[in-house]
């Protein structure tokens, strides 16, 4: 192990007397013309200040724009954040008053941190002499914020590393205890708020304490720093005073061309959605076509990303006609749109519009996150009407149970729902920006984190990554809708009471749905809790089949046929404890992709010639991905 620094001038290829640069600090060698090298250093700090001097004008229109943006903010009393700052100040005093009637246990966690650092500081001093003694702690593998070579090539930072891991967990740990004495609910904020404290100092997010910062500030001479502050005034701008983190390169994708791109057409359209039909890639089809419901959330193209990972485009090369929902991103107009007008004029209106394209009147459907709570919701709307459409249902990442919605409880009670709705009924609508920093601060290391260091820190710009740019391009929610989604859904849990919710005149019963079904949760989600998604699922009137991919929320459902990075678990029979229904079911390697298209073969309805768009009666409107997707927040 190296027990240099990383600006040591005996570093591995440093010659004596050369700067940290790797230039020579003697005015010329040996047969060097003195001229041409002067001629060369002017050259360089010339160049190096123009850029500087760019920079510096970029940053201050990037600041007058910012202070513009937060002027008009404040100008229409706009001082929403999301989660409400008093609920976090609140909960940490509240945990800080439960450590104040503990001090022993205070004690005795300063006390086991001691310990700890001495035996880190003796490692590392035997490591110093050349003794190869292991690391007293290691870092998670999936942790990413400690991957870079100067985090265990040079032994100050990485005992650092060690000395800020064994602090945080060991406090963490404290907290964990102490905490076991507040209310449930209140618990679980202080736990959650804490570990967000405690993730954020960590020394990778300071340039003074992050190896990889310090380096690229000596290579640059500071440039990284500028551009980097450059780079966190466009966020403050796009998130109109607020931060909004980039988390991909945006012009690297274009909607159409690179992602979002299977051929189709938009073949019907209300003030809702647009209906795209796509164009098939095979001789003949199931007779059946295939209607998707995606999450309003965000836009649809979760399943259409890049074309290697696009669940559409792989649908339709099986043979499907498939029809998806794009739907709009509202704006202030939409303020009284109800959950009841996404039935309505959204799943009931895309059915009429699939038989007047196809003449079938018999459909499949598959529901992704909010969009499969929707179309159980149609399903049950149907039934109660003796009505039955759609042949088979596909729910994928889908609560219908709310008991348990796992980190996303912190965000839910009656103060903050009611936070949220003042906000809502100012505006018309809750920003995407909002509801994406919450679901960010999930997993705040990986989706924070990681860009404030490289984007601010380092002064680079994000890579170009599929899912990350979808994951940036939020969509609004209409104030009356979103409001009664979180009150009866998240809040009250009514949906899983039969009749407890009436949606366009009738009385929901999910036992009511009796159709074949198809149902996906992810091990490692952490906005649909597996166990959640398996008691959901129980819920419908007919048992489904339960399938487990591998991974979260995203990831583990856009798992393309071919990978073999996630495997699946699937079993026939759902008892009523989740984990012994995993302890009997069977784990296959690969994606689940080609078993749900086995099991939809059994609704196909048989074959029939391939489809165009616009073969039926309902002519085209314009090319996919329409124009509804591309309207931004």
């Amino acid at each position: 192990m190296d027990r240099r620094s990383d600006g040591d001038s005996h570093r591995p290829g440093h010659r004596p007397g050369q700067d940290s640069s790797g230039s020579d600090r003697d005015s010329h060698r040996p047969g060097q013309d003195s001229s041409a090298v002067g001629d060369r250093d002017a050259a360089s700090v010339d160049d190096q200040a123009r850029r500087l001097g760019r920079e510096l004008e970029r940053l201050g229109v990037a600041g007058a724009r910012v202070l513009e943006a937060w002027m008009e903010r404040q100008s229409r009393g706009d001082f929403f954040t999301l989660p409400d700052a008093r609920v976090v100040a609140r909960s940490l005093i509240g945990l800080g008053e439960c450590m104040a009637r503990h001090p022993e246990r205070v004690l005795e966690t300063q006390a086991r941190v001691a310990s700890g650092c001495l035996e880190l500081w003796r490692t590392t001093a035997l490591r110093f002499l050349g003794d190869p003694a292991p690391s007293p702690v290691e870092s998670n593998p999936r942790d990413r914020r400690f991957h870079g070579d100067g985090w265990t090539q040079n032994l100050v930072f990485d005992a650092l590393r060690q000395a800020y891991l064994l602090t945080a967990e060991e406090y963490f740990e404290m907290a964990e205890e102490i905490s076991g004495q507040m209310d449930p609910e209140d618990r679980e904020k202080a736990r959650f708020y804490y570990r967000q404290m405690l993730d954020a100092l960590s020394p990778s997010n300071f340039a003074t304490t992050n190896p990889d910062v310090l380096q690229e500030t000596v290579r640059t001479g500071g440039e990284n720093l500028l551009r980097g502050m450059v780079n966190l005034m466009d966020d403050l701008v796009r998130g109109e005073g607020l931060l909004r983190i980039r988390q991909s390169n945006t012009s690297a994708f274009e909607l159409g061309r690179n992602i979002a791109a299977t051929p189709g057409k938009v073949v019907y359209q209300n003030e809702l959605m647009q209906l795209i039909q796509y164009s098939p890639s095979t001789e003949s089809v199931d007779r059946r076509p295939l209607l998707i419901v995606p999450p309003w959330i965000n836009k649809y193209y979760i399943l259409d990303l890049s074309p290697k990972r696009s669940f559409i485009r792989w649908a339709v090369s099986q043979g499907l006609t498939v029809f998806l929902i794009s739907w709009v991103n509202p704006d202030e107009s939409y303020a009284d749109v109800a959950f009841d007008d996404y039935l309505t004029r959204g799943t009931l209106t895309a059915l009429e519009c699939i038989a007047q394209a196809t003449g079938e009147r018999e459909v499949n459907a598959l529901g992704y996150c909010i969009g499969g709570t929707l179309l159980a919701c149609t399903l049950a709307w149907l039934a109660a009407r003796g009505e039955q459409p759609v042949q088979s249902a596909t729910f994928f990442t889908t609560l219908l149970d709310y008991t348990d919605v796992g980190p996303l409880s912190v965000f839910i009670d009656e103060e903050q729902i009611r936070h949220v709705e003042r906000h809502m009924e100012k505006r018309g609508y809750l920003e995407g920006t909002h509801l994406a920093n919450a679901f960010n601060l999930l997993q705040s290391n990986d989706l924070i984190w990681s860009f404030v260091v490289n984007n601010y820190l380092l002064g680079r710009e994000p890579s170009a990554f599929d899912l990350l740019h979808w994951n940036s391009d939020s969509t609004r929610m209409p104030c009356r809708m979103h409001s009664s989604y979180l009150r009866n859904m998240y809040l009250e849990n009514r949906l899983r009471e039969p009749g407890a919710i009436r949606l366009a005149g009738e009385a929901i019963d999910l036992r009511a749905v009796r159709v074949s079904s198809f149902c996906l949760a992810t091990r490692n989600d952490h906005i649909a809790p597996w166990q959640s998604c398996y008691a959901s699922a129980r819920l419908l009137g007919r048992s489904p089949r339960f399938v487990l991919g591998g991974s979260g929320h995203i990831a583990g459902v856009i798992n393309p046929a071919g990978s073999t990075k996630y495997g699946y678990w699937s079993g026939s029979r759902l008892p009523a404890d989740p984990e012994r229904w995993l302890q009997g079911a069977e784990y296959q390697e690969g994606s689940w992709w080609p078993n749900w298209r086995k099991w939809l073969r059994r609704s196909s309805g048989g074959q029939v010639d391939a489809r165009e768009p616009g073969g039926g009666k309902l002519q085209p409107v314009e090319d996919a991905p329409g124009s509804y997707v591309r309207v931004r927040s």
